[in-house]
């Protein structure tokens, strides 16, 4: 009985948070065109960190429960999930096309950031000092952006709406909902990985996985479907940036996130599904349907293996 109750929790959690980040994301944008925030700070701290938010709730509420599984799997998880269902899946309806500063500047720190992550969960173990090279890495990446004064390839799906005077309340609202929802879903899950016998890894790194990409799927597939290529896979890659920079780098400063053994083979996969796209956004400039179909079977093998 507690099982189908945990089952009940983790997918209302899930339908909350996505409608939660989804809120979260347009009362954003349009606060932000309020106050005349330029496209680079829309794309960058709204559109990647909005809807990564629910991925750094239950990333931070996980690492201060020592749940390091939880915490760590999560965004291992939905990195992949990111890059291989929804990418792919996108891809799968539509073609979607990319650019040369997407691959080489943003795509290739993704993938630094994941060799180092890779390598940083050689011991099993994120240690603040290694948590705050990833959060450093971040403020200077941004920086450099800044610098260069040459926006993410980001398209703001919320350019004609006009600032509501519900917008801060809104915003305040949906920051809490996705923050409490991440709370139960956190609980649930690890009561799922004890009474079924599943590792809080496994838990972590796909269902919660799953339902923390929820904002990400649904931003990827409306943007690809009015043709914003550019919005479609840049917010994913923004979002994977965020997620393994910022998150983890800011979970690990509270405190140290020991993991399973499991950890290693994903993150060699991960490592291994960040260079496949860099490979496909640089052929012909463009992911076709055929290469998200192989994004797509791989991160679903990954899921059946998991699990297996």
């Amino acid at each position: 009985m507690q099982i189908v109750f945990d089952i009940v929790i983790v997918i209302v959690t899930i339908l909350l948070i996505a409608k939660g980040a989804n809120w979260l994301v347009d009362s954003s944008v349009r606060i932000a065109r309020k106050f005349n925030v330029s496209d680079l700070v829309i794309g960058l701290t709204v559109v990647a960190i909005g809807t990564s938010a629910p991925e750094f709730a239950v990333t931070i509420l996980a690492a201060t429960k020592d749940m390091g599984d939880i915490s760590v799997g999560n965004i291992v998880g939905s990195n992949i999930f990111n890059l291989g269902f929804i990418l792919g899946g996108t891809a799968i309806i539509r073609s979607l096309t990319t650019s040369p500063k997407l691959v080489y500047r943003d795509g290739m720190f993704l993938l630094l950031g994941t060799l180092a992550l890779t390598f940083f969960l050689w011991d099993l173990k994120l240690t603040f000092y290694e948590g705050l090279v990833l959060f450093v890495a971040l403020f200077a990446y941004l920086g450099f952006l800044f610098w260069k004064k040459d926006p993410m390839p980001i398209e703001d799906i919320s350019e004609n709406e006009k600032y509501r005077k519900s917008d801060p309340f809104l915003l305040v609202f949906s920051i809490t909902l996705v923050v409490a929802s991440s709370h139960f879903m956190v609980e649930s899950a690890s009561s799922l990985a004890a009474a079924m016998g599943i590792s809080q890894w496994v838990i972590g790194a796909t269902i919660v996985a799953a339902g923390t990409s929820a904002p990400e799927f649904a931003t990827a597939l409306v943007a690809a479907y009015k043709g914003h290529h550019g919005m479609s896979v840049g917010n994913l890659i923004g979002s994977d940036i965020f997620n393994m920079f910022g998150v983890l780098g800011v979970a690990a400063l509270i405190k140290d996130l020991p993991v399973d053994q499991e950890a290693s083979g994903n993150m060699f996969l991960l490592v291994g599904m960040v260079v496949v796209v860099l490979i496909f956004m640089r052929a012909r400039w463009r992911i076709s349907r055929v290469e998200g179909g192989i994004l797509f079977l791989i991160a679903l093998a990954r899921w059946v293996y998991s699990f297996i």
